[in-house]
Protein backbone atom coordinates (compact mmCIF):
# COMPACT_ATOMS: atom_id res chain seq x y z
CA UNK A 1 0.00 0.00 0.00
CA UNK A 2 1.33 3.57 -0.87
CA UNK A 3 3.15 4.93 2.07
CA UNK A 4 1.38 8.29 1.83
CA UNK A 5 -2.51 6.61 2.27
CA UNK A 6 -0.85 4.37 4.93
CA UNK A 7 -0.20 7.24 6.92
CA UNK A 8 -3.35 9.36 5.98
CA UNK A 9 -5.39 5.92 6.65
CA UNK A 10 -4.02 5.59 10.37
CA UNK A 11 -4.22 9.25 11.12
CA UNK A 12 -7.68 9.06 9.47
CA UNK A 13 -8.77 5.91 11.73
CA UNK A 14 -7.59 8.05 14.94
CA UNK A 15 -9.78 11.05 14.28
CA UNK A 16 -12.60 8.85 14.39
CA UNK A 17 -11.85 7.47 17.68
CA UNK A 18 -10.99 10.42 18.66
CA UNK A 19 -13.44 12.29 21.69
CA UNK A 20 -13.22 15.94 21.56
CA UNK A 21 -13.40 18.35 18.70
CA UNK A 22 -10.39 19.59 19.40
CA UNK A 23 -8.57 16.48 18.98
CA UNK A 24 -10.69 15.64 16.01
CA UNK A 25 -8.94 19.34 14.30
CA UNK A 26 -5.70 19.00 15.20
CA UNK A 27 -5.78 15.13 13.89
CA UNK A 28 -7.03 16.31 10.57
CA UNK A 29 -4.47 18.81 10.41
CA UNK A 30 -2.01 16.01 11.21
CA UNK A 31 -3.49 14.01 7.75
CA UNK A 32 -3.19 17.19 5.50
CA UNK A 33 0.29 17.73 7.11
CA UNK A 34 1.22 14.54 6.73
CA UNK A 35 0.34 14.29 3.04
CA UNK A 36 1.95 17.60 2.40
CA UNK A 37 5.38 16.91 4.16
CA UNK A 38 5.55 12.91 2.03
CA UNK A 39 4.70 14.64 -1.24
CA UNK A 40 7.54 17.08 -0.65
CA UNK A 41 9.91 14.46 0.18
CA UNK A 42 9.15 12.70 -2.83
CA UNK A 43 8.68 15.16 -5.84
CA UNK A 44 11.33 12.86 -7.65
CA UNK A 45 8.89 10.40 -8.24
CA UNK A 46 6.96 12.40 -10.21
CA UNK A 47 3.22 11.77 -11.91
CA UNK A 48 3.28 7.87 -9.62
CA UNK A 49 3.08 10.47 -6.59
CA UNK A 50 0.50 12.68 -7.43
CA UNK A 51 -1.67 10.14 -8.47
CA UNK A 52 -1.06 9.01 -4.92
CA UNK A 53 -2.05 12.83 -3.62
CA UNK A 54 -5.11 12.53 -6.04
CA UNK A 55 -6.45 8.97 -4.70
CA UNK A 56 -6.19 10.53 -0.95
CA UNK A 57 -7.93 13.93 -1.48
CA UNK A 58 -10.68 11.77 -3.69
CA UNK A 59 -11.28 9.43 -0.84
CA UNK A 60 -11.54 11.93 2.01
CA UNK A 61 -12.99 14.68 -0.01
CA UNK A 62 -16.32 14.75 1.36
CA UNK A 63 -15.73 14.36 5.21
CA UNK A 64 -12.75 16.66 4.53
CA UNK A 65 -14.62 19.59 2.66
CA UNK A 66 -17.32 18.99 5.39
CA UNK A 67 -15.92 19.39 8.79
CA UNK A 68 -12.10 20.68 7.81
CA UNK A 69 -13.10 23.65 5.74
CA UNK A 70 -16.04 24.68 8.02
CA UNK A 71 -15.81 23.57 11.58
CA UNK A 72 -11.99 23.65 11.88
CA UNK A 73 -11.67 26.34 10.50
CA UNK A 74 -14.42 28.00 12.48
CA UNK A 75 -13.71 26.18 16.08
CA UNK A 76 -17.06 25.93 16.77
CA UNK A 77 -19.73 23.16 17.21
CA UNK A 78 -22.06 21.56 14.44
CA UNK A 79 -25.15 23.23 15.74
CA UNK A 80 -23.59 26.62 15.04
CA UNK A 81 -21.99 26.21 11.90
CA UNK A 82 -24.90 27.48 9.92
CA UNK A 83 -25.10 30.50 12.09
CA UNK A 84 -21.45 31.69 11.83
CA UNK A 85 -20.93 30.61 8.06
CA UNK A 86 -21.87 33.32 5.16
CA UNK A 87 -24.41 32.00 2.96
CA UNK A 88 -22.02 31.72 -0.37
CA UNK A 89 -19.33 29.80 2.00
CA UNK A 90 -22.75 27.17 3.22
CA UNK A 91 -23.01 26.70 -0.43
CA UNK A 92 -19.57 26.44 -1.20
CA UNK A 93 -18.63 23.91 -3.97
CA UNK A 94 -15.40 22.86 -4.86
CA UNK A 95 -14.53 24.15 -8.02
CA UNK A 96 -11.10 24.81 -10.45
CA UNK A 97 -10.88 28.19 -9.46
CA UNK A 98 -11.14 27.22 -5.78
CA UNK A 99 -7.25 27.65 -4.33
CA UNK A 100 -5.09 25.94 -2.61
CA UNK A 101 -6.28 22.51 -0.71
CA UNK A 102 -10.05 23.33 -1.78
CA UNK A 103 -8.85 23.72 -5.86
CA UNK A 104 -10.38 19.59 -6.73
CA UNK A 105 -12.48 18.77 -9.53
CA UNK A 106 -15.91 18.18 -9.57
CA UNK A 107 -15.10 14.55 -8.17
CA UNK A 108 -13.12 15.80 -5.53
CA UNK A 109 -9.55 14.93 -7.41
CA UNK A 110 -6.88 17.32 -6.89
CA UNK A 111 -6.12 19.07 -9.89
CA UNK A 112 -2.98 19.64 -10.85
CA UNK A 113 -2.99 23.32 -10.44
CA UNK A 114 -3.47 22.46 -6.46
CA UNK A 115 -0.79 20.29 -6.76
CA UNK A 116 1.35 23.50 -7.77
CA UNK A 117 -0.15 24.92 -4.74
CA UNK A 118 0.91 22.38 -2.27
CA UNK A 119 4.25 23.49 -2.99
CA UNK A 120 5.04 20.23 -5.30
CA UNK A 121 6.22 21.63 -8.29
CA UNK A 122 9.16 23.83 -8.78
CA UNK A 123 9.29 27.19 -9.98
CA UNK A 124 9.72 27.99 -12.87
CA UNK A 125 12.68 29.59 -13.88
CA UNK A 126 11.62 31.65 -17.21
CA UNK A 127 10.61 35.34 -16.35
CA UNK A 128 7.04 36.69 -16.93
CA UNK A 129 6.77 39.66 -19.27
CA UNK A 130 6.93 42.30 -17.09
CA UNK A 131 5.40 45.89 -18.93
CA UNK A 132 5.73 49.43 -17.22
CA UNK A 133 1.73 49.92 -18.02
CA UNK A 134 0.90 46.66 -16.04
CA UNK A 135 2.79 48.25 -13.51
CA UNK A 136 1.58 52.14 -13.56
CA UNK A 137 -2.10 50.80 -12.89
CA UNK A 138 -1.15 48.83 -9.76
CA UNK A 139 0.68 51.78 -8.50
CA UNK A 140 -2.46 54.40 -9.21
CA UNK A 141 -4.88 51.88 -7.10
CA UNK A 142 -2.14 52.12 -4.35
CA UNK A 143 -2.33 56.12 -4.47
CA UNK A 144 -6.34 55.40 -3.16
CA UNK A 145 -5.41 52.98 -0.46
CA UNK A 146 -2.77 55.13 1.03
CA UNK A 147 -4.84 58.51 0.64
CA UNK A 148 -7.66 56.33 2.53
CA UNK A 149 -5.34 55.46 4.98
CA UNK A 150 -4.09 58.96 5.97
CA UNK A 151 -7.63 60.46 6.09
CA UNK A 152 -8.67 57.84 8.69
CA UNK A 153 -5.36 58.48 10.42
CA UNK A 154 -6.21 62.28 9.93
CA UNK A 155 -9.18 61.87 12.84
CA UNK A 156 -7.21 61.20 15.51
CA UNK A 157 -4.27 63.39 17.62
CA UNK A 158 -0.66 62.45 17.20
CA UNK A 159 -1.46 61.11 20.66
CA UNK A 160 2.71 60.70 22.17
CA UNK A 161 1.86 57.54 24.47
CA UNK A 162 1.48 55.66 22.06
CA UNK A 163 4.97 55.71 19.93
CA UNK A 164 6.93 56.29 23.67
CA UNK A 165 8.62 52.93 24.71
CA UNK A 166 7.16 51.02 27.76
CA UNK A 167 4.62 53.70 28.27
CA UNK A 168 1.77 51.12 28.12
CA UNK A 169 2.92 48.10 30.57
CA UNK A 170 2.43 44.44 28.51
CA UNK A 171 4.00 41.54 29.78
CA UNK A 172 7.40 40.85 27.72
CA UNK A 173 6.65 43.76 25.63
CA UNK A 174 9.26 46.58 26.05
CA UNK A 175 8.89 48.69 23.02
CA UNK A 176 6.03 51.09 21.81
CA UNK A 177 2.29 50.09 21.61
CA UNK A 178 3.00 50.93 17.69
CA UNK A 179 5.80 48.66 17.80
CA UNK A 180 3.75 46.10 19.59
CA UNK A 181 0.70 45.72 17.19
CA UNK A 182 2.71 46.22 13.96
CA UNK A 183 4.78 43.59 14.79
CA UNK A 184 1.71 41.47 16.11
CA UNK A 185 -0.24 42.25 12.91
CA UNK A 186 2.81 40.80 10.98
CA UNK A 187 3.38 37.77 12.62
CA UNK A 188 -0.84 37.04 12.29
CA UNK A 189 -0.27 37.95 8.20
CA UNK A 190 2.62 35.92 7.88
CA UNK A 191 0.53 32.67 8.99
CA UNK A 192 -1.59 33.33 5.94
CA UNK A 193 1.78 33.73 3.52
CA UNK A 194 1.20 37.54 3.09
CA UNK A 195 4.86 37.85 3.02
CA UNK A 196 5.74 35.36 1.00
CA UNK A 197 4.46 37.49 -1.86
CA UNK A 198 6.94 39.33 -3.59
CA UNK A 199 5.15 43.15 -3.30
CA UNK A 200 5.09 42.80 0.77
CA UNK A 201 7.96 43.56 3.00
CA UNK A 202 7.66 43.27 6.59
CA UNK A 203 9.28 46.10 9.28
CA UNK A 204 10.08 43.00 11.66
CA UNK A 205 10.86 40.35 9.48
CA UNK A 206 13.26 38.32 12.06
CA UNK A 207 10.31 37.61 14.01
CA UNK A 208 7.93 36.65 11.06
CA UNK A 209 6.38 32.57 11.98
CA UNK A 210 6.25 30.12 8.87
CA UNK A 211 2.97 30.39 6.96
CA UNK A 212 -0.09 27.93 7.89
CA UNK A 213 -0.99 27.81 4.19
CA UNK A 214 0.42 25.54 1.52
CA UNK A 215 3.04 27.82 -0.50
CA UNK A 216 2.66 29.56 -3.46
CA UNK A 217 4.97 29.23 -6.42
CA UNK A 218 5.13 32.86 -7.38
CA UNK A 219 6.27 34.15 -11.15
CA UNK A 220 9.92 34.64 -11.56
CA UNK A 221 9.73 38.18 -12.47
CA UNK A 222 12.23 39.51 -10.36
CA UNK A 223 15.80 39.00 -9.97
CA UNK A 224 17.00 36.93 -6.88
CA UNK A 225 18.72 39.98 -5.26
CA UNK A 226 15.62 41.39 -4.73
CA UNK A 227 15.20 39.47 -1.50
CA UNK A 228 17.85 41.46 0.08
CA UNK A 229 16.42 45.02 -0.66
CA UNK A 230 14.31 46.19 2.26
CA UNK A 231 14.09 49.94 3.07
CA UNK A 232 11.53 49.69 5.67
CA UNK A 233 13.78 51.80 8.03
CA UNK A 234 13.50 54.91 6.10
CA UNK A 235 9.80 54.51 5.43
CA UNK A 236 9.15 54.10 9.04
CA UNK A 237 11.44 57.32 9.91
CA UNK A 238 9.70 59.72 6.72
CA UNK A 239 6.42 58.36 8.29
CA UNK A 240 6.67 59.03 12.34
CA UNK A 241 9.18 62.18 11.83
CA UNK A 242 7.34 64.00 8.74
CA UNK A 243 4.26 62.92 7.80
CA UNK A 244 2.82 62.30 10.61
CA UNK A 245 2.91 65.49 12.87
CA UNK A 246 1.36 67.24 9.26
CA UNK A 247 -1.75 64.79 9.20
CA UNK A 248 -2.62 64.81 12.51
CA UNK A 249 -3.42 67.48 14.94
CA UNK A 250 -0.76 68.26 18.03
CA UNK A 251 -2.25 66.29 21.15
CA UNK A 252 -3.46 63.62 22.89
CA UNK A 253 -6.90 62.61 22.38
CA UNK A 254 -6.84 58.71 23.89
CA UNK A 255 -7.57 57.21 20.82
CA UNK A 256 -4.62 55.63 21.38
CA UNK A 257 -5.45 51.58 19.64
CA UNK A 258 -7.22 54.07 17.07
CA UNK A 259 -4.24 55.73 16.07
CA UNK A 260 -2.00 53.06 16.78
CA UNK A 261 -4.22 50.43 14.24
CA UNK A 262 -4.04 53.51 11.47
CA UNK A 263 -0.41 54.13 11.64
CA UNK A 264 -0.03 50.35 10.93
CA UNK A 265 -1.99 50.59 7.82
CA UNK A 266 -0.11 53.87 6.79
CA UNK A 267 3.13 52.04 6.72
CA UNK A 268 1.83 48.97 5.13
CA UNK A 269 0.82 51.14 2.44
CA UNK A 270 3.54 53.37 1.82
CA UNK A 271 5.94 50.49 2.00
CA UNK A 272 4.24 48.24 -0.66
CA UNK A 273 4.18 51.42 -2.35
CA UNK A 274 8.02 52.34 -2.21
CA UNK A 275 8.98 48.74 -2.47
CA UNK A 276 7.13 48.61 -5.86
CA UNK A 277 10.61 50.08 -7.25
CA UNK A 278 11.66 47.00 -7.95
CA UNK A 279 9.13 45.67 -10.53
CA UNK A 280 9.64 49.65 -11.77
CA UNK A 281 13.31 48.94 -12.28
CA UNK A 282 13.07 45.64 -13.77
CA UNK A 283 10.74 46.54 -16.35
CA UNK A 284 12.76 49.43 -17.46
CA UNK A 285 16.33 47.22 -17.32
CA UNK A 286 14.15 44.76 -19.93
CA UNK A 287 12.94 47.73 -22.42
CA UNK A 288 16.82 49.14 -22.38
CA UNK A 289 19.28 46.60 -21.44
CA UNK A 290 21.98 47.59 -23.05
CA UNK A 291 21.38 50.79 -21.52
CA UNK A 292 21.64 50.13 -18.35
CA UNK A 293 24.04 47.19 -18.23
CA UNK A 294 27.21 49.46 -18.58
CA UNK A 295 26.27 51.64 -15.59
CA UNK A 296 25.11 48.54 -13.80
CA UNK A 297 28.81 46.63 -14.09
CA UNK A 298 30.36 49.79 -13.11
CA UNK A 299 28.79 50.44 -10.17
CA UNK A 300 27.84 53.69 -10.88
CA UNK A 301 24.63 54.80 -8.85
CA UNK A 302 24.31 58.26 -9.85
CA UNK A 303 24.47 58.04 -13.86
CA UNK A 304 21.38 54.87 -12.70
CA UNK A 305 19.86 57.54 -10.62
CA UNK A 306 19.66 60.04 -13.93
CA UNK A 307 18.78 57.03 -16.23
CA UNK A 308 15.65 56.20 -14.48
CA UNK A 309 14.19 59.91 -13.48
CA UNK A 310 11.52 61.31 -15.72
CA UNK A 311 10.64 64.80 -14.67
CA UNK A 312 7.31 65.28 -16.44
CA UNK A 313 6.15 61.97 -15.47
CA UNK A 314 6.89 62.76 -11.61
CA UNK A 315 4.93 65.95 -11.67
CA UNK A 316 1.85 64.21 -13.50
CA UNK A 317 1.77 61.71 -10.58
CA UNK A 318 2.26 64.51 -7.81
CA UNK A 319 -0.73 66.43 -10.09
CA UNK A 320 -2.62 63.32 -9.65
CA UNK A 321 -2.30 62.33 -5.92
CA UNK A 322 -3.17 65.85 -5.15
CA UNK A 323 -5.90 66.49 -7.04
CA UNK A 324 -7.21 62.67 -5.77
CA UNK A 325 -6.90 64.12 -2.29
CA UNK A 326 -8.85 67.38 -2.84
CA UNK A 327 -11.73 64.68 -3.98
CA UNK A 328 -11.46 62.05 -1.57
CA UNK A 329 -10.73 64.12 1.81
CA UNK A 330 -13.49 66.83 0.81
CA UNK A 331 -15.97 67.54 3.73
CA UNK A 332 -19.33 67.13 1.85
CA UNK A 333 -21.26 70.71 2.41
CA UNK A 334 -24.86 71.32 0.50
CA UNK A 335 -24.33 74.92 0.31
CA UNK A 336 -21.66 75.38 -2.67
CA UNK A 337 -21.07 78.95 -1.80
CA UNK A 338 -18.47 77.98 0.89
CA UNK A 339 -14.89 77.12 0.35
CA UNK A 340 -14.18 73.23 0.42
CA UNK A 341 -13.16 72.35 3.92
CA UNK A 342 -10.42 69.24 3.54
CA UNK A 343 -9.74 66.44 6.02
CA UNK A 344 -5.85 66.62 4.81
CA UNK A 345 -4.24 69.62 2.95
CA UNK A 346 -4.07 67.90 -0.57
CA UNK A 347 -0.78 69.78 -0.79
CA UNK A 348 0.18 67.75 1.84
CA UNK A 349 -0.41 64.59 -0.06
CA UNK A 350 1.76 66.32 -3.30
CA UNK A 351 4.72 66.76 -0.96
CA UNK A 352 4.34 63.22 0.46
CA UNK A 353 5.09 61.79 -3.29
CA UNK A 354 6.75 64.48 -4.45
CA UNK A 355 9.57 64.67 -1.55
CA UNK A 356 9.53 61.26 -0.10
CA UNK A 357 7.47 58.15 -2.08
CA UNK A 358 9.07 58.68 -5.24
CA UNK A 359 12.63 59.37 -4.06
CA UNK A 360 12.65 56.20 -2.12
CA UNK A 361 10.98 54.51 -4.76
CA UNK A 362 13.89 55.33 -6.90
CA UNK A 363 16.23 54.46 -4.12
CA UNK A 364 15.03 51.39 -4.34
CA UNK A 365 15.24 51.14 -7.94
CA UNK A 366 19.37 52.24 -7.97
CA UNK A 367 19.54 49.40 -5.08
CA UNK A 368 18.05 46.94 -7.36
CA UNK A 369 19.74 48.19 -10.40
CA UNK A 370 23.25 47.58 -9.14
CA UNK A 371 22.40 43.85 -8.02
CA UNK A 372 20.77 43.19 -11.25
CA UNK A 373 23.75 41.68 -13.43
CA UNK A 374 24.84 39.51 -10.13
Amino acid sequence: MDPLLCSGEILWTNYSKTGSWTRKTRTIQMVANSCFSHTKRKTEKGISERNSVRQFFGYHSAVCRSNFMSMAALGGRADTVEKNVPTFALNWKSSAKTPSIGRCGPSGVATAASIRSLGVVEEKEEKEELTLDDIRESLIRQEDSIIYNLLERAQYCTNPPVYVPGFFPMEGVTGSLVDYLLKETERLHAGVRRYTSPDEHAFFPEDLPEPILPTMAYPKVLHRAADLININSDVREMYFEHLLPGIAVSGDDGNYGSAATCDVLCLQALSKRIHYGKFVAEAKFRDTPQLFAPHIRAQDSEALYKLITFESVERAVVNRVEAKARIYGQEVDPDASKPPVYKIDPKLVAWLYGEWVMPLTKKVQVQYLLRRLD
